[in-house]
């Protein structure tokens, strides 16, 4: 049976190193900084990009390979880097591409990180970058210029859960000749695979539901080979590489990625529904909620929904400080896609430092509560916060 025949879950299960001469059924560790070399030849043409082989493990490492390998065939790349956190691939991707001078055109909603980069820390190496309206997607030609270079965006974004056309954006891409990054870290190559939309490159954070239990850190891009290979580059001097250890256990998580974010789809959408009922709940956003303002674009794109929830909760700020005082099962922390649910109310916490009008730019009201949905018994948690929001 031809190898590209294989189901998604098949190749997540096996794509694996070869084995070595102890014949394991499961991929070892590859606990080791360096490799070595059976001569001066050997080690020469190493160095030279002769010989496409392992030398240091900031480099590359076999069980950082595996990984990469399965990212690639999941969203259907050429190439791939892993890295220490889904933020080191956001900033090794983008600094490795933008010189001084040039222009970056962004959705407005994207993760509070990925905003510091782009307004306090590019600026002073002469980036700029301009936001766009992701509710106004006929707008983003205007923010064009002749040195833009890069066009950026999540989808679904964090933390309002809104849903931007990939296709409309391939195209725009396409026609002024940008390069096209879309993070994938709230669908996973599970959900959605952005590069069969016109990306370019696509960025994960591999903590959330790659990884899946809240365990380790690890981030990657993959996408078109040339552009990955000035990535490398970059990264093998700046050294921001996974673990190995790290790498090890996100390609095991992938054996059951797809199983997981069956389960976490389905109970979102089981809690998603249940809010959209509370009284004390304004609005409810949720990709494959009808009443989604992107709802047809979500279906468009994406196998699922997801596993994150944004909801509006009556009575503001107060409300949702007080809703997560009284939260008892779930748990109160910044980190999404764990085995376990997970609430935050952006507006007292992640999104606190901006002001009220910025948070409004980005869809982030007052009362807006974030809610990871786990793999609890769904019922379990719809208990939760229906005493919470009482």
């Amino acid at each position: 049976m031809n190898e590209q025949e294989f189901g998604f879950e098949t190749q997540a299960i096996r794509t694996q190193l070869e084995r070595t001469q102890y014949l394991e059924h499961s991929v070892p560790l590859y606990l080791t900084s360096s490799f070595v070399f059976e001569d001066a030849e050997d080690m020469r043409a190493s160095f030279a990009d002769e010989k496409d082989r392992n030398i240091y493990s900031r480099y590359s490492n076999p069980n950082n390979n595996e990984f990469v390998e399965k990212i690639c065939k999941m969203e259907g790349a050429e190439s791939g880097f892993a890295f220490a956190s889904g933020m080191a691939a956001v900033y090794s991707t983008l600094a490795a591409l933008l010189n001084s001078g040039d222009h970056v055109v962004s959705a407005g909603s994207v993760f509070g990180a990925t905003h510091s980069l782009f307004v306090n820390y590019f600026p002073k190496w002469g980036i700029e970058t301009t936001y766009f309206d992701i509710d106004k997607p006929e707008t983003i030609e205007s923010c064009i210029k002749p040195n833009t270079k890069i066009l950026f965006a999540e989808s679904p974004t964090n933390p309002a859960v809104d849903i931007i056309d990939l296709d409309v954006l391939g195209a725009i891409a396409k026609k002024h000749n940008l390069i096209l990054i879309i993070d994938n870290c709230f669908a996973t190559p599970y959900l959605q695979q952005p590069i069969k939309w016109g990306a370019h490159l696509v960025v994960h954070s591999a903590t959330k539901l790659i990884d899946g239990q809240g365990r380790v850190l690890g981030g990657i891009t993959v996408g078109n080979a040339d552009l990955i290979k000035k990535i490398y580059l970059f990264s093998r001097l700046t050294g921001p590489s996974l673990s190995p250890f790290n790498a090890w256990v996100l390609s095991k998580s992938l054996e059951t990625l797809a199983i997981r974010l069956d389960r976490h789809c389905e109970n979102a959408m089981k809690v998603a529904e249940f809010l959209e009922k509370n009284p004390n709940v304004n609005t409810v956003k949720y990709p494959f909620l009808k009443s989604h303002p992107q709802y047809a674009i979500a279906q468009k794109q994406m196998k699922a929904g997801g596993n994150i929830v944004a909801f509006e909760i009556k009575g503001g700020l107060e409300a949702g400080r007080a809703f997560l005082d009284k939260i008892k099962l779930c748990s109160l922390s910044p980190n999404l896609g764990d085995t376990r649910t997970i609430v935050t109310h952006p507006a007292s916490t992640t999104h606190s430092k901006l002001s009220v009008e910025e948070r409004l730019k980005v869809s982030i009201t007052d009362g807006l509560v974030r809610v990871s949905v786990g793999l609890e018994t769904v019922e379990d948690v719809i208990a939760d916060l229906e005493q919470a929001l009482s």
